[in-house]
């Protein structure tokens, strides 16, 4: 379908907050306290899985509980999930060059195929003998663009397990050791001798000129990994025969350098106070299941898991909406909202509930890579509202982030008498 878009005319408002009504200054305090609770360095970017994510999910817990929400997750407010299952070395992995002890995970590597055994023997960087460990330079190797750089790895690990090699030590790759770390989640069939890779530093020390034998003591052994998010889910049941889901992603990546961001606490924050609004409105037509998702950052695993586990009835959604990093949006500059493709009756909604303050860009060609996408998949129209760009906590625009929350608001309210939306698929 050829992307739509139109652009209602930019006006440039100025909101004062002495102007404001006692409601719109009680939400934007609400919002303040929200954002700048998730965003603090306490949480420490709220990684899913990590001690902050866990903080940030008692906070939410709490809120909804404060606005009496019914908690509809599986364990109280909370539905856990895994994120992946991985591997990496345990305590046990162990290896030495030249009596200098190396650290697993970041000078060595144990290779997801590699056999958990322990190999021992005097190497020399080119000269590869049976009953001993080989030395392969990777930079010296004819790679083919074809196959992953794993299953080159096994590839010539099952040569030399063939010749009679005991073990196998790959430098002179152009990995990081943190991209190595990740295959271990891979789970090729094992050989049946030790296989590592080393890291740029000590691969020096078997590149240099005056390189001769290295004794060598590897003991490869892993141990199981398995990491958990959790979603918060909170419900207003007014006895409906459908329901709306309102959802917010609440992870991040976490701290990484002086990455600072807010992500996407604006739109958590704003999701929260949609509740809180609804929670004390007569729009009764339809219940309402609030989401915190997280998981967002590792492939939409808390709204993949939630969609596949639904504590509702998906077949009585009515629609979804997700908010998604709309704490940048400044007077006169216009909002995303996407997904408007999925409903025919979308558009006149959207244009019934926008207000002159607020610009907006329909984008009804497709379904960008955020928690909606997992409704789409269940045949569930949905609104996806996004500013495109992240700042950090002290950054966000309040006035601009009350606008949007109260765009969402009206457009929940205009669905209110009118019948279950048709969905739509985007070709």
């Amino acid at each position: 379908m050829k992307k739509k878009t139109w652009l209602l005319p930019l006006v440039v408002v100025t909101i004062h907050v002495h102007a404001q009504k006692k409601e719109d200054r009680k939400t934007i305090g609400n919002l303040q306290t929200h954002i700048s609770y998730l965003s603090s360095d306490k949480l420490e970017g709220r990684s899913t899985g990590a001690p902050g994510e866990q903080l940030a999910a008692t906070y939410l817990s709490a809120q909804m509980q404060k606005m009496g929400l019914t908690p509809m997750g599986e364990d109280g407010f909370l539905q856990a999930f895994t994120v992946k299952e991985t591997r990496e070395p345990s305590a046990d992995c162990q290896m030495t060059i030249g009596g200098s002890k190396l650290e697993a995970g970041k000078q060595f590597v144990p290779l997801p195929f590699s056999a958990g055994k322990s190999a021992k023997g005097e190497a020399i960087p080119g000269v590869n003998e049976p009953d001993n460990i080989w030395l392969i330079n990777v930079a010296e190797l004819d790679t083919d663009s074809r196959k992953s750089m794993t299953e080159q790895y096994l590839q010539q690990t099952q040569t030399a397990e063939k010749s009679g090699a005991t073990g196998v030590v790959f430098y002179n790759g152009r990995e990081t050791a943190a991209e190595v770390m990740k295959w271990l989640a891979e789970r090729p069939k094992a050989v049946g001798i030790p296989a590592v890779w080393l890291n740029a530093d000590v691969s020096k020390k078997l590149s240099a000129d005056d390189a001769d034998g290295f004794p060598i003591h590897m003991q490869v052994a892993f141990k199981a990994i398995k990491r958990n998010g959790t979603n918060v889910i909170g419900y207003i049941n007014n006895k409906a025969p459908r329901t709306i889901v309102i959802g917010a992603h609440y992870d991040y990546r976490g701290w990484e350098t002086t990455d600072k961001t807010e992500d996407n606490a604006s739109g958590t924050a704003a999701m929260l106070e949609i509740a809180r609004l609804l929670k004390g409105s007569r729009l009764h037509n339809n219940n309402y299941i609030i989401i915190a998702f997280s998981g967002k950052e590792q492939g939409l695993s808390g709204s993949s898991y939630f969609a596949s586990h639904s504590t509702v009835d998906l077949s009585q959604v009515n629609y979804m909406i997700n908010m998604d990093g709309i704490g940048t949006l400044n007077p006169g500059t216009a909002l995303q909202i996407g997904g408007t493709g999925t409903s025919p009756g979308w558009s006149a909604i959207v244009q019934e509930a926008a207000s002159k303050e607020l610009p907006l860009v329909y984008d009804s060609s497709g379904i960008s890579n955020s928690d909606h996408a997992s409704f789409y998949k269940k045949n569930i129209p949905v609104l996806y509202f996004c500013k495109n760009t992240s700042a950090s906590a002290d950054k966000v625009n309040y006035d601009g982030t009350l606008h949007v929350l109260k765009l969402v608001y009206n457009i929940i309210d205009k669905t209110n008498n009118r019948d279950k939306l048709a969905f739509s698929s985007i070709q």
